[in-house]
């Protein structure tokens, strides 16, 4: 059972005192970032879907 306690122990030490933790604007730019990244890439996959399915869908059309 200690393992497990020092394990808890160590882990919170180590939070509080080794992580940096970014500050809020650091926070909120970060998560405009994501955020715009993921757009982007929503709007390319869907683009990327749009074109090789209507491509497939052409070519069943010619070939059936």
């Amino acid at each position: 059972m200690s393992k497990i306690a020092n394990y808890f122990r160590d882990s919170y030490l180590e939070l509080k005192d080794k992580v940096t933790w970014p500050t809020w604007p650091q926070l909120q730019q970060s998560t405009m970032i994501v955020l715009a990244a993921t757009i982007v890439i929503t709007f390319v996959v869907l683009a990327m879907d749009f074109v090789f399915g209507n491509g497939l869908k052409f070519i069943y059309k010619q070939l059936f």
